[in-house]
């Protein structure tokens, strides 16, 4: 259907090549002048002030989410003024040990126009269908949550 191309750069320079030495700092191009300086997460060695790909991954779930919960709101006739939300991505051990997103956690605040409110029950029919429709979390193995704030 479509390809999506990133090209990441990553040089050595000066620094020795050992692993608490060489720096984990490296670019993301998307070809269409967005370039990204991303690193590994301070945890591993990286620069805390870049963002790391576990962070990336996070945003990508939370992003592809609201995407697909604003094309279908619009295409219910809901009228959305804003969408907010602190998406977190838990990183643990899976049962061989390895380190993996285990779960990601999307807290969406919405506020819709005047009147196009939907009620609390529609509202989470809404993100369940998104969840359902999101492209990325189709894609992964990781558990997606969506928490809806109390009305």
């Amino acid at each position: 259907m479509s390809e999506h191309i990133a090209t990441l750069t990553w040089n050595r320079g000066d620094a020795a090549f050992d692993y608490k030495s060489y720096s984990r700092n490296h670019s993301w191009d998307f070809g269409n002048g967005a370039i990204i300086t991303a690193s590994a997460a301070s945890d591993f060695l990286g620069d805390p002030d870049k963002v790391d790909p576990e962070q990336a991954f996070v945003a990508s779930l939370s992003s592809c989410h609201m995407l697909t919960f604003l094309a279908i709101a619009a295409m219910s006739k809901i009228t959305v003024e804003s969408y907010t939300d602190r998406a977190v991505g838990h990183l643990e051990k899976n049962e061989s040990g390895k380190p993996v997103i285990t779960r990601v956690d999307l807290y969406p605040k919405i506020e819709f126009a005047e009147g196009s409110a939907p009620s609390d029950k529609m509202l989470e029919r809404l993100h369940h269908k998104a969840h359902q429709e999101c492209f990325l979390a189709n894609s992964v193995t990781c558990e997606i949550v969506t928490h809806l704030p109390p009305s």
